[in-house]
């Protein structure tokens, strides 16, 4: 997940949406909904899109024992202690915690910072919808459903949510949880189906830095409450 390619992503979906208000101004937002439907998905054939957060919150103990196990490595903007097995990668910078690989074995933790309030400035009138922070800007987008399309806002956070959410496996087993643990909050989207799994933790400290970090499981060995002991080793490196 190379960051400057992310942003670019993003930059380019906002160069996309303000084209769209064009679309508000003179046909409405069931065309809007449409139009975006054509070029992106629907519920049907991209589920991720229609799908939010369950309504209970999680606050889960981290499991001290199984964080025990895992091994520490530090980066330019982040650190976090991940399981062996894995390959670490941060924008380019890429780590492994063994000498040799199998044949197969794709195992990999992605990991992106963003600094505080750097979110909100992709698109500046979001704070005149009570966004004013990372945290906020997350929450909105994991929460945007293509079918609530109603202003050009509800329009931009769908189009966000369809490239924020990295690859997640079979979309329609997919379940998203908002949590609290500790000094962090924030989403996790994650789909469980054997072989592999895979999680997608957006994550925020008490300062409103934001993490990615985007577990490709490949064999399966990890469970949620494993993911929840490696994000709470997350930590901001200035």
């Amino acid at each position: 997940m190379n960051k400057n390619r992310f942003m670019k992503f993003l930059a380019a979906s906002c160069a996309v949406f303000f084209s769209l208000a064009f679309i508000v101004k003179f046909a409405g937002p069931n065309i809007l909904k449409q139009y975006i439907s054509y070029g992106i998905g629907d519920c049907k054939t991209v589920p991720i899109l229609c799908l939010q957060p369950d309504e209970k919150t999680l606050t889960p103990e981290p499991n001290r024992e199984y964080a025990d196990t895992l091994v520490p490595q530090k980066f330019p903007k982040m650190s976090l202690s991940a399981p062996k097995g894995f390959n670490l990668v941060q924008e380019l910078i890429k780590k492994k915690y063994y000498k040799k690989r199998h044949p197969g074995n794709k195992a990999v933790i992605y990991l992106l910072r963003q600094e505080p309030g750097a979110f909100i400035r992709l698109y500046t009138d979001v704070q005149k919808q009570g966004v004013k922070n990372n945290y906020e800007f997350i929450r909105r987008l994991m929460y945007a459903n293509i079918n609530k399309i109603s202003n050009l806002t509800d329009a931009f956070f769908v189009i966000m949510k369809s490239i924020f959410i990295p690859d997640l496996g079979q979309q329609n087993i997919c379940r998203m949880v908002q949590f609290k643990m500790g000094d962090k909050i924030g989403f996790i989207n994650y789909s469980m189906a054997k072989p592999d799994n895979y999680f997608d933790c957006n994550v925020l400290d008490a300062k409103d830095n934001f993490f990615k970090v985007y577990i490709k499981d490949i064999g399966g060995r990890l469970d949620l409450n494993n993911v929840f002991a490696i994000i709470s080793t997350l930590e901001p490196v200035n």
